[in-house]
């Protein structure tokens, strides 16, 4: 039997293609290259399965969603009223649903009984409400996920982690099983299918397997062109030079654009989940370049892309090696024995154990402190608590141990999944169903160039934060030492972000109590990235301040807060500039006893997981 012609060549599709409607040979060819391709991705994922053995079969996400679900059902089937009462409740939805779909065959104005949220893009295609049948597939999923919502939030009994394991897991079911995510309950991929014989799914289907092969057996979500993108050429292109590195960190000293600058440098600690570049996308949108052209001296961290053998690397090993040992590169470079401050998400998190680890050892090398979206307490910390308990910890332990580190897809994947109708399905749509490769995109680039972590140090994050809470509490223990934050006396600038899934503004104005010295407590517009690399160029969203915090819940913080236009940055500068406003003639970067390495952006950050 001879090899179907490959249609990712186009050249079947091209000959084939008919210039006047449809074409039963080419879309028959399409169709035969659509399923050899889906064989193809079949086949990738089960010999990926197929090669990973394990003797102690650890448990599975898929394990922990027929556990959570099982949890809620058991309420509402070990009562026979509670069961009548949940088919009857479905089941008069649905008549309601078949007796509108009636009345509008014959021709009736009705109401529909139920509409999906104006937001939703899933369902934005005209067809959705003009066709009846398309109409009617939409309106019965929604009245079941809505169903499916009133199943967890009405059954009494459960834990709250239970329960909010529950509602994720129901979210994730949910949108998956929309019908938009199918070739024949999606109009709009329907008469794509149709209109192009089905080239669109020959297409898919190949970028499908491609994805595929590149995840070793996981699927890999192509979300951003990265044909045109690259770390040092039209992303992370801010002058300067690396001046120090070791095993898990290079510190990188940016060139000055300026006649003088800040006399107190500034160290930014990047999240190791990601890279720094976030801080430094294309020119027009880095932070790091914003600074520097406000005459800050700005030294940069840049993780290691660890391997196995970075595998036992702890966290404090990330503290003495990441911010202690860029504190004291600094001071060689600069001559200052203080230093304003950053840290990112995760990275703020590791800033504040350093400090209290400093403030407990009385020794004062740090100016000011600047959080963006991080969390210190987390007891607020939102979706990824799902993650946190000991069963799964102790079996993403397991798995970690058999390679030495947690692979950066599957933090990745985490990360899509807490906003699955974002970054997860319509990607599925767009590139698997219709066919169409992703463009250029900066921030999906770097949100798929992922990274990945030591088992141990990843291990004690979750640990002794999400499960334990150990950082905000007093109770975390590093190098011998206990921390408290309350002993943290430089001045405090909190960022969070309103629509934040990652680090939620409750969890982070929370956090700011725990502080000794005085906090400045900013909401700014957006999520976890948008909300922070928000240039004042672009005159994007807004941010919130009022200086009463403490105490108080988000919504109550809210009702005393001003909203300012667009970007916070001016706002932080102003602050930084009235703690510390001396200024001291550009210095160039590295010394003699610190010469530079090589150019910014560093070796580091070009090793892809």
């Amino acid at each position: 039997m001879s090899k179907l012609p490959d249609a990712s060549t186009s050249e079947v599709s091209a000959e084939a293609r008919p210039t006047n409607g449809f074409d039963s040979d080419a879309f028959a060819m399409n169709l035969a290259n659509a399923m050899e391709n889906g064989g193809r991705a079949l086949a990738a994922y089960l010999n990926a399965r197929g090669q990973k053995q394990s003797s102690d079969n650890p448990p599975t996400e898929f394990a922990e969603l027929i556990k959570t679900v099982s949890a809620v059902s058991e309420y509402w089937l070990s009562d026979q009223a509670r069961a009548v009462d949940l088919q009857a409740r479905l089941g008069k939805s649905y008549l309601e649903l078949w007796g509108y779909a009636a009345r509008r065959l014959a021709g009736e104005e009705v109401e529909p009984a139920i509409e999906p949220d104006p937001r939703d893009k899933r369902f934005a295609d005209p067809e959705w409400r003009s066709n009846l049948l398309f109409n009617f597939l939409m309106q019965a999923y929604l009245l079941t996920t809505k169903w499916t919502n009133e199943l967890v939030r009405d059954a009494h009994g459960l834990d709250p982690h239970t329960r909010k394991k529950a509602e994720f897991y129901i979210t994730q079911l949910t949108n998956a099983a929309a019908p938009s995510n199918f070739v024949m309950t999606n109009p709009e991929v329907l008469r794509e299918t149709f209109a192009s014989n089905a080239d669109n799914l020959a297409r898919g289907m190949k970028m499908l397997a491609e994805d595929i092969e590149a995840g070793q057996g996981a699927l890999r979500i192509r979300q951003s062109d990265s044909a045109g993108l690259a770390v040092g050429v039209n992303l992370a292109t801010t002058p300067g030079k690396v001046i120090y590195q070791n095993e898990l960190m290079q510190l990188i000293q940016y060139s000055p654009s300026t006649e003088n600058v800040l006399r107190t440098p500034l160290l930014i600690v990047p999240p190791w989940i990601n890279k720094f570049y976030i801080l430094d996308l294309t020119p027009e949108k880095s932070y790091i370049r914003w600074c520097v052209d406000q005459g800050i001296t700005v030294f940069v961290i840049s993780w290691v892309n660890p391997d196995g053998h970075l595998g036992e690397k702890t966290f404090e090993d990330y503290m003495k090696q990441g911010p202690l040992a860029a504190m004291d590169a600094i001071e060689k470079a600069t001559g200052e024995t203080k230093v304003h401050t950053a840290g990112y998400c995760v990275g703020g998190t590791l800033l504040a154990a350093t400090l209290a680890w400093l403030a407990n050892k009385k020794r004062q090398r740090v100016r000011s402190v600047t959080f963006f979206a991080a969390q210190v307490d987390f007891t607020h910390a939102g979706d990824l608590l799902v993650f946190a308990d000991e069963d799964q910890i102790s079996a993403l332990e397991r798995d970690m141990k058999r390679s030495g580190v947690l692979e950066g897809s599957k933090m990745a994947m985490t990360f899509n999944m807490l906003r699955s109708n974002d970054l997860i399905w319509p990607y599925v749509v767009s590139n698997y169903l219709k066919g169409k490769a992703p463009s250029a995109f900066d921030l999906l680039h770097w949100n798929s160039d992922a990274t990945r972590m030591p088992a141990a140090n990843h291990s004690f994050y979750l640990r002794n934060c999400y499960l334990e809470n150990r950082l905000s509490t007093g109770s975390m223990v590093l190098d011998n030492t206990l921390l408290d934050l309350s002993k943290v006396k430089a001045p405090v600038y909190n960022l969070a972000t309103r629509d934040d899934h990652i680090a939620p503004a409750e969890s982070v104005l929370y956090g700011s109590r725990f502080f000794g010295g005085p906090v400045r407590f900013v909401l700014a517009g957006s999520g976890h990235i948008a909300g922070v690399i928000n240039p004042p160029s672009r005159g994007k969203y807004q941010y919130w301040t009022n200086d009463k915090i403490r105490d108080k819940t988000l919504a109550q913080w809210m009702q005393g807060a001003q909203e300012n236009k667009g970007s916070w940055w001016p706002d932080w500068l102003a602050w930084l500039r009235n703690i510390d406003g001396k200024e001291v003639p550009a210095r160039e970067v590295g010394t003699d006893t610190l010469p530079p390495i090589e150019d910014a952006p560093g070796s580091y950050v070009r090793v892809r997981a």
